[in-house]
């Protein structure tokens, strides 16, 4: 399988963005997220990601989310990376996970999920300003706010660009991840757009 181009631009640029900190919490600059359609072989994207990176683990109800969720989470563990599981606390408490990733829909329970887990780091999913605001408002560590650019997500909206995203990370006043469409010569355009960190799909998942 081969790293898709632009990766290691992808990389440094998350490099220098400045670290983060949340409830004390140290927050990772780069967020690899999983999709059972498009993410073939988790491992092999993730043995590539830096110490401190972290996994979004979305099994979408999979039959087989709580085995495949261990493997990954020794996996992690193995390689110096975190491991947030999505939307389902539950699973990621059984797992031994590092946190959770909400989506929009379920960003109000974020305080809860937090105290679910000693120490985790928990973010939510928002397209637009007030979903942020809203997100860190009910307890979120950090939101993930996209499309930053054009993605070929089935469920991306709109692309903002850098200007709009940095506008929106000014005004939220919180940890903002950006997602969609990152790539090498995306990602290069938000190093100064004040952000916590970058998150991909394709940007970070190998090729057959």
């Amino acid at each position: 399988m081969a790293i898709p181009a632009g990766f290691w631009t992808l990389r440094r640029t998350a490099a220098l963005l400045r670290p983060v900190a949340r409830s004390g919490k140290a927050l990772p600059r780069l967020l690899f997220f999983t999709d059972p359609a498009r993410t073939l072989d988790i491992e092999a994207a993730a043995a590539t990601l830096p110490v401190g990176a972290a996994i979004v683990f979305r099994a979408f109800g999979a039959a087989d989310a709580e085995e495949r969720g261990r493997a990954l989470a020794r996996f992690a563990r193995a390689r110096g990376l975190k491991l947030l599981v999505g939307a389902d606390d539950r699973l990621a408490a059984r797992i031994g996970a590092d946190g959770v990733h909400l989506p929009e829909r379920l960003a109000w329970r974020a305080r809860a999920v937090r105290h679910r887990g000693t120490g985790w780091i928990v973010t939510a999913a928002a397209h637009s300003a007030r979903a942020a605001m809203t997100a860190l408002g009910d307890g979120a560590d950090a939101v993930v706010v996209s499309a930053a650019f054009a993605s070929a997500s089935p469920s991306a909206g709109a692309p903002m660009g850098p200007t709009r995203l940095a506008a929106l990370a000014r005004q939220v006043g919180g940890p903002v991840y950006a997602l969609g469409g990152i790539n090498e010569q995306t990602a290069r355009r938000l190093k100064d757009a004040g952000l916590a960190g970058l998150a991909a799909v394709d940007g970070l998942a190998p090729r057959t």
